[in-house]
């Protein structure tokens, strides 16, 4: 198998779900992503530059050493959970991811934006209309992205560590697996 041309170098924004919380270090989806990239003859580097209980107003104070010292081709942004569990303001959160997604084109990286969604005990409203910001918001920039991150796991109790939050390593390919096919054209693999 011939080797793609692809990026070089891609840097995971997030929070918990891609920090490894509760888990082995190596054994998070991140991870596994370095390991599929070797499988598939792409040489590029992850870097993972997640923190448990980050908000997007951290992402963002965050964001621009991260570029100048890493240069990415491509910065996945996992961020907005811990915006909604706090009761943030959407409107916030909306202007943090915006910010960060021109910051990262700016800096000549794509990228990709990972849909979360929150539990309906939010009210119906809020619950909504988080689940849109991200899709407008890929729209809007021309950015990638994926759905809902959590597909295949949100409703499986047996993939959540015991705090009912966190995905276990069993999840972590799953995760994966959501990301995958979505940041495939960005990384011009097959």
């Amino acid at each position: 198998m011939s080797a793609y041309s692809a990026p070089k170098t891609l840097l995971v924004l997030g929070d918990s779900l891609s920090a490894e919380y509760g888990l082995e270090r190596g054994q998070g989806w991140s991870m596994l992503l370095q390991q599929r990239l070797r499988e598939n003859k792409i040489d590029a580097t992850v870097v993972n530059s997640s923190i448990s209980g980050d908000t997007t107003i951290g992402g963002k104070n965050r964001l621009a050493p991260l570029l100048a010292r890493h240069k990415p081709d491509v910065v996945i942004i996992e961020l907005g959970s811990n915006d909604a569990l706090r009761g943030l303001q959407l409107n916030a959160t909306r202007d943090n991811l915006s910010e960060m997604i021109a910051m990262s084109q700016k800096a000549k990286a794509r990228v990709l934006l990972v849909g979360m969604q929150i539990p309906p005990n939010y009210g119906p409203d809020y619950t909504r209309r988080f689940a849109a910001m991200f899709k407008d918001l890929s729209a809007q920039t021309k950015s990638g992205l994926v759905p809902f991150f959590m597909q295949g796991i949100a409703d499986k109790l047996e993939l959540f560590q015991a705090d009912r939050i966190h995905p276990n390593e069993q999840a972590q390919p799953i995760l994966l697996d959501n990301v995958w096919p979505h940041l495939k054209p960005l990384i011009g693999a097959r």
